[in-house]
């Protein structure tokens, strides 16, 4: 009879260690799920700047593709990627590695440097005219 008790007890005990821990652990992920949201909600200043990015470094290699009369296929080709990449890169909806970049700015005649510097100047531009705009 006794033995019964002490595992009745016992199990009683486990029981309620296991709701605990399983409550700490709720509570933990939905802490860290608010944490990620305010993170994302704050970050919102980031994801414009980057979307206007994109946006201008796609326009910047449509701009140069078309300017050496270039097909998106030929590029593709030359490249070795899919056309579809070249034209996710040009819609702004991925961006090129660092190395299809270079080769990229290879194949446009002009240097990275100078493509990046145009992307940032573009950036400037945006975020002047915007700041002007605000005020």
């Amino acid at each position: 009879m006794d033995i019964t008790r002490t595992i009745t007890i016992l199990a009683a005990v486990l029981f309620i260690i296991f709701w605990v821990a399983a409550a700490a652990v709720f509570i933990y992920l939905i802490s860290l799920i608010i944490r990620a949201l305010r993170k994302y909600i704050n970050g919102k200043e980031i994801r414009e700047e980057k979307k206007v990015i994109r946006k201008s470094l796609g326009e910047l290699l449509k701009e140069n593709r078309l300017r050496c009369k270039m097909t998106q296929e030929f590029v593709a080709e030359t490249l070795g990627v899919s056309r579809q990449a070249v034209s996710k890169w040009e819609n702004g909806t991925a961006d090129p590695s660092t190395s299809n970049l270079l080769a990229l700015s290879k194949l446009y005649g002009i240097s990275a440097e100078e493509l990046l510097k145009s992307v940032d100047s573009e950036l400037k531009q945006e975020k002047s005219s915007s700041g002007r705009e605000e005020k």
